[in-house]
C-alpha cells in the first residue's frame, strides 16, 4: 500500500500513466512494447510515461528480467490511497485527486456495464456469486467512518489472495480464481435518492 503524496498524485493524474499503473498491478511485469500493444498506444510514449511513474516511485525497473534491450517494469505497490484532506493547501494536488476520483468512477461504470453485457457468458456459479445492490442508511459521520473501517477489515482478510506484483499471473489459474473488482462507495445524499430498487445477489438489501 502506498499513501500518495502531492507529487505522486500529480504524476498519476494522467490518462495513460494511470492506465499503465493499473495494467502493471493487475497483469504483472511487462515491457513498454507489451504495454503499448495492450493499451493501444505507441512504445515511445509508453516508455516516457513509465519513466515518469518511476521517478515518482510508483513503478520499478526489473534489470534481472528480460534480455538485450528488453526492459521490464513492475508496479512498486499493489494498492494506492489518499485523503483529500492531505491536499487542502495544494490546489494542484487537489485537482489531481479530483481527476483520479472522477476517472475511477467513469472506469467503474464502464466495467460494470461490460459485466452486465457479458455476464450470461460466465458459468452460473459466477453469476450467482456477484451482486449489484444499494442501501440507504441514516448515519452520523462517526458511524459512517466506523462502518467503512469495519468493511475494510473484512476486505483486508482477502488481500492475501492478490497475486504478487513482481510475478506475471498464470493465464488460467488452476484454482479457477479470476480478478474480482469490489466497489466500496459511501457518501451523504441530499434531496431525492434514485435507488436502483433491488439487489442482484442472494440476501442483499436495497
Amino acid at each position: 500500500m502506498v499513501v500518495l503524496d502531492s507529487a505522486q498524485i500529480r504524476i498519476l493524474a494522467h490518462p495513460l500513466r494511470s492506465r499503465l499503473l493499473v495494467a502493471l498491478r493487475s497483469d504483472g511485469p511487462a515491457t513498454a512494447t507489451g504495454l503499448a500493444e495492450t493499451l493501444g498506444t505507441n512504445t515511445g510514449a509508453t516508455s516516457y510515461h513509465l519513466r515518469q511513474l518511476a521517478d515518482a516511485g510508483l513503478v520499478l525497473e526489473e534489470p534481472d528480467r528480460g534480455s538485450g534491450r528488453q526492459r521490464f517494469w513492475r508496479a512498486a505497490h499493489q494498492f494506492s490511497s489518499w485523503s483529500d484532506a492531505d491536499f487542502a493547501d495544494d490546489p494542484d494536488a487537489r485537482a489531481a485527486a479530483d481527476w483520479l476520483t472522477r476517472n475511477a468512477v467513469r472506469l467503474h461504470t464502464s466495467l460494470a456495464e461490460r459485466w452486465l453485457d457479458d455476464r450470461h457468458s460466465y458459468p452460473a456459479e459466477w453469476q450467482q456469486a456477484t451482486t449489484f445492490s444499494d442501501v440507504l442508511l441514516r448515519l452520523t459521520p462517526a458511524q459512517l467512518r466506523q462502518l467503512n473501517d469495519e468493511l475494510w477489515e473484512v476486505v483486508g482478510r482477502y488481500r492475501a489472495a492478490v497475486p504478487p506484483i513482481d510475478r506475471v499471473p498464470a493465464a488460467q489459474p488452476a484454482d479457477g480464481a479470476e480478478h474480482v473488482l469490489l466497489y466500496l462507495q459511501s457518501f451523504p445524499v441530499r434531496g431525492p435518492v434514485p435507488l436502483a430498487g433491488g439487489g442482484t445477489g442472494p440476501g442483499e438489501p436495497s
